[in-house]
């Protein structure tokens, strides 16, 4: 990857058209130590499709569902202390999906180790009634640990 300011990076050539359904209004840009293995994990194992990406400022843009996500590679340009694996620490990105199953087998073909394996779990949302999901957690190849989620929808509380 070239060396480029701010301004260059946000204005070097791009691929792709913009996420299908417009820009989310809050989307975590992830800095990455390398967005080649980044971007296999991510579209390869996951599922996520490129909505559009700046190769020479190392950067992409990417959806899955309605779910979005930016990756960059480290540039120094947001780094507000040290980055070490884990990366993100303290925090995980719930993602919704509608079926939790085609990432599952490509990670176990893969051989890609989950952090919790699948289970169902139920949230106290009030009022009596909580919604329930199956789960699994993994985490992608700088150590950012991804929540993926399958709705089971809401029942009364027990």
């Amino acid at each position: 990857m070239a060396e480029l300011d701010q301004a260059g990076r946000n204005s070097a050539g791009a691929n792709g058209s913009g996420p299908t359904g417009g820009f989310a209004p809050l989307v975590p840009e992830l800095d990455v130590s390398s967005l080649t293995q980044s971007l296999a994990f991510w579209s390869g194992l996951l599922g996520f499709r490129i909505a559009y990406e700046r190769p020479e400022a190392g950067f992409a843009y990417l959806e899955r569902q309605r779910a979005q996500v930016m990756l960059c590679e480290i540039n120094g340009e947001w780094l507000t202390g040290d980055l070490a694996r884990p990366f993100g620490r303290g925090v995980n990105f719930q993602i919704e999906t509608d079926d939790l199953q085609p990432m599952l087998t490509e990670l176990d073909r893969a051989k890609w180790p989950l952090f919790r394996e699948t289970r169902e779990s139920w949230y106290n949302v009030g009022e009596g009634v909580e919604t329930g999901s199956l789960e699994f957690l993994v985490q992608d190849p700088d150590g950012y640990l991804l929540r993926f989620s399958q709705s089971l929808g809401p029942r009364s509380r027990r």
